[in-house]
């Protein structure tokens, strides 16, 4: 296991009789030395520096939109991963609110930025086609932005008071584009492209149809992650969209969906992912018309792509717009799938039944 690196913490000093202490080369004097409040600022002034990541705190009306940026990043890194330790999606979401904030106000220092540079940032957005509801997100992206700065002590709070005065945008009120509601996916138009993906993904396709799951509920799905005990099949994941907040996510597998589950389940071992794009390689090769000779020379990679042994959402969502393509049917994506199981799980057997399916907490998002 590797070591983690030790903070070396710097001690308190004296000279002239007065005690001080030095951090990132600057000297901080404390106070008398001997005394008892000399020896309480050190021990506030040192915990202030650990809480402040070791760094020299910037005062409020010297410190640019560029500084705080760089610590909130850092931040970010840190708070936006999955508990693997990989990033995730809000993480890419942040970097795209902030880039304009970044190159209009990056030299701006932040105590002056205002209402009215917010709503230009807004505009900007608005200018690019971006649709309502992603500019509303933006908007809140950078309110939070400097909320954190404002709990960081990096500006004064009414800085966050005053450009949390921007309202959203409402629907119908504003030049920004509106976009439809999700709608499931015509039953023909999945059919559609059964020919063009692989068999991995189509039973991906399937499951989404049958358990309501979200794609990447799916995509790392193991033998040894099924209960199997029940009539009813369940899986307790460790990772999904709410476990950041202690939720628990639970997929049901009924009868069909144990049917597709069990063909992959006798030639996977017990901890392999179930649905594999190597697998997939592999049994195209299989069933190409030709075949490459023994000692045929390979040809060289054109690009650094690595496939991998389970499918991403990326990779998931791509073969399937790939096939749409091919089929000549509108692109659709994964997501709407739950739609489609949503809609057929309350005609069915009511909304509980379908809030309980979905994983809400809340039945008026089911």
């Amino acid at each position: 296991m590797k070591a983690t690196k030790k903070t070396r913490i710097p001690s308190l000093r004296h000279c002239n009789n007065r005690g001080f202490v030095c951090l990132n080369g600057k000297r901080i004097y404390l106070g008398k030395w001997g005394e008892p409040n000399t020896k309480d600022a050190y021990e506030r002034t040192i915990a202030e520096w650990l809480a402040n990541k070791q760094s020299p705190q910037v005062p409020k009306e010297l410190i640019t939109i560029a500084e705080v940026y760089r610590d909130y990043w850092v931040h970010c890194e840190q708070y936006y991963r999955k508990p693997d330790g990989t990033p995730t999606s809000a993480l890419d979401n942040v970097k795209q609110a902030c880039k304009p904030l970044r190159k209009l106000y990056q030299h701006t220092l932040a105590k002056d930025f205002s209402p009215l540079a917010l709503r230009a940032i807004r505009d900007l957005w608005i200018e690019r086609g971006l649709s309502r509801r992603t500019v509303n997100d933006y908007t809140t992206i950078v309110k939070n932005f400097f909320k954190w700065s404002a709990s960081h002590e990096k500006v004064d709070i009414a800085v966050y008071h005053s450009i949390a005065t921007v309202e959203n945008l409402k629907a119908g009120r504003s030049d920004a584009r509106e976009t439809e509601s999700i709608k499931p996916v015509l039953e023909s138009h999945v059919d559609a492209i059964e020919p063009f993906v692989s068999r991995q993904v189509w039973t991906l396709i399937q499951l989404q149809l049958l358990t309501g799951a979200r794609a990447g509920e799916l995509l790392k799905l193991k033998a040894c992650s099924l209960n199997v005990t029940g009539t009813i099949w369940t899986a307790e994941l460790n990772e999904h969209k709410t476990s950041y907040i202690g939720k628990v996510r639970t997929l049901y597998f009924g009868p069909r969906a144990q049917t597709i589950l069990k063909q992959f389940m006798d030639t996977k071992g017990i901890q392999d992912y179930l649905f594999s794009p190597q697998d997939a390689l592999k049994e195209r090769s299989e069933q190409a018309p030709t075949h490459r000779r023994e000692n045929q020379k390979k040809n060289p990679k054109s690009t650094d792509r690595v496939i991998g042994d389970h499918y991403t959402t990326a990779s998931y969502r791509r073969a399937i717009t790939r096939a749409c393509k091919k089929a000549g049917v509108p692109e659709w994506t994964p997501h709407r799938l739950r739609h489609n199981a949503a809609t057929q799980i309350r005609r069915d057997y009511g909304l509980e039944a379908a809030q309980i399916i979905l994983g809400h907490s809340k039945a008026d998002v089911t």
